[in-house]
């Protein structure tokens, strides 16, 4: 799952588990609001550990540690469960149990544990123009100020407040959560939409709900937004002051620039020369020029560079964010297949004087071989914030890619990812905490500004 999404394109079968693609990017749990089993939820393992049980695909459910390991539970007939490593089909030794899950009860591991409680309050709010969107905030159980972080969609269509892990994560972390169904998606009216500046408004009710409901349990807040809720995130934080802002797996170039950027990572990795390379960035050029026009003009263009190009022997590797999807088809398949399919998108939004406006701390967490939202440019222009004197955090985290997953190479070539990158989770609950990373994050390379963040904001309206 990308940080740009075509509407009418099926869904990656990977890692968008954290908002984002988060997104998210979390993982493909099921999208049904109505089915609930008592399996899902945060649970305490006997030895203090945090185990969260989602659901996943085809009556199978996944479960996270907060250390980022990660598997997918298989129903055995002797009404045991037996997980797989990651994403992969691989055995990885667990065994899960959930005949006593209604009482709040399982077994993993050969270890009990028990759910967590938290304070939950479903809610719906208007969004920009009155639209109804509908939210959850999660927090630990109690009455003690905790911070809040409000979960910023990616460009996925599913519900956030069924898929999103980190609801529970966090909180049995003592961090509140408000999570939402951006418009059109799960609960929420409206109609889906991918235009920055009517989801960064929708983001900032999300976050004044979160601060109304939690009344003074609420110690601070902000956003965490993954894949292109990264560009999302900052332009809220823009218009109503919060604490922090997260982003995880996101970009700080436009639209077309991404797509720019993966055409000539993946010809790269394929092993082609500039020479190659320049050429499949022509291509892409008149691809993202229909893209951009919304299938309307341009395909005279796109088709000169087709005919020119289609049999070169690199041809074929030509990919980038979007590009690819539109290269097999005719301009009369196109327009039929692709047209109102990207409502909203701002193409060529560049983020950076958003990213120099926001006035909170920023913690940019990146992967260093992220495919879907290549990192190196985005990198070395947070890098640039950063010198400049700007309140970011940058975190790097070598073999890692979108969704904050570390991989293994598959005997066909691809990756399947095999669990979270160590101390992600642990990353994002300390920066919403006090705005700071102190300490080492796993195998995360991290730059940050020598200034002191600004004290909580602490009346927001």
């Amino acid at each position: 799952m990308s940080c740009f999404r075509i509407h009418s394109l099926s869904r990656r079968l990977l890692v968008c588990a954290f908002s984002a693609c988060i997104g998210t990017a979390f993982d493909h749990e099921s999208e049904s609001d109505t089915v609930r089993d008592c399996q899902i939820g945060a649970y305490r393992l006997s030895d203090g550990e945090i185990i969260d049980i989602a659901q996943s695909e085809g009556g199978t459910f996944r479960w996270r540690k907060f250390d980022g390991t990660t598997g997918i539970l298989h129903k055995k007939e002797d009404d045991s469960w037996s997980s797989t490593l990651g994403w992969t089909d691989r055995p990885d030794g667990y065994t899960a149990f959930f005949n006593r899950c209604a009482s709040g009860e399982i077994e993993f591991d050969g270890k009990k544990a028990y759910r967590i409680p938290f304070d939950v309050t479903e809610t719906v709010f208007d969004g920009r123009g009155g639209i109804k969107l509908s939210g959850r905030l999660v927090l630990p159980k109690g009455n003690e100020r905790v911070p809040i972080v409000v979960l910023v969609h990616g460009a996925e269509h599913e519900s956030a407040r069924d898929s999103y892990a980190l609801q529970r994560l966090l909180p049995a972390e003592n961090v509140g959560v408000f999570v939402y169904d951006k418009r059109g998606t799960g609960a929420s009216k409206g109609k889906y939409t991918q235009d920055f500046d009517t989801l960064a408004d929708d983001a900032v009710a999300a976050m004044r709900e979160a601060k109304r409901i939690a009344g003074e349990r609420c110690a601070r807040i902000g956003y965490q937004g993954g894949s292109q809720g990264g560009w999302v995130a900052p332009l809220a934080a823009t218009r109503a002051p919060v604490d922090f802002v997260i982003v995880s797996f996101g970009l700080a170039v436009s639209i077309i620039d991404e797509d720019q950027e993966e055409v000539a990572l993946k010809m790269r990795l394929k092993g082609h020369g500039q020479e190659e390379i320049s050429k499949a960035l022509e291509v892409a050029s008149a691809a993202e020029a229909v893209f951009e026009s919304n299938f309307t003009k341009d395909f005279e263009r796109l088709d000169a560079v087709r005919t020119k190009y289609r049999n070169e022997p690199w041809y074929k590797d030509v990919h980038g964010n979007y590009t690819h999807f539109i290269l097999p088809y005719t301009p009369v398949e196109a327009r039929e297949k692709f047209k109102d399919s990207l409502p909203g998108t701002p193409f060529r939004y560049d983020p950076m004087p958003t990213l120099r406006a926001v006035k909170a701390p920023q913690l940019w967490i990146l992967g260093e071989d992220d495919l879907e939202a290549p990192s190196a440019e985005t990198s070395r222009r947070i890098r640039t914030l950063i010198a400049e004197g700007k309140q970011i955090s940058l975190a790097l985290f070598p073999h890692a890619e979108h969704g904050m997953t570390e991989y293994e190479v598959a005997s066909n070539g691809e990756r399947v990812s095999t669990r979270y990158a160590p101390s992600y989770f642990t990353m994002m609950r300390d920066f919403a905490r006090n705005g700071q990373l102190s300490g080492i994050y796993g195998s995360s390379v991290v730059v940050k500004a020598k200034v002191n963040p600004p004290p909580a904001v602490e009346n927001l309206k």
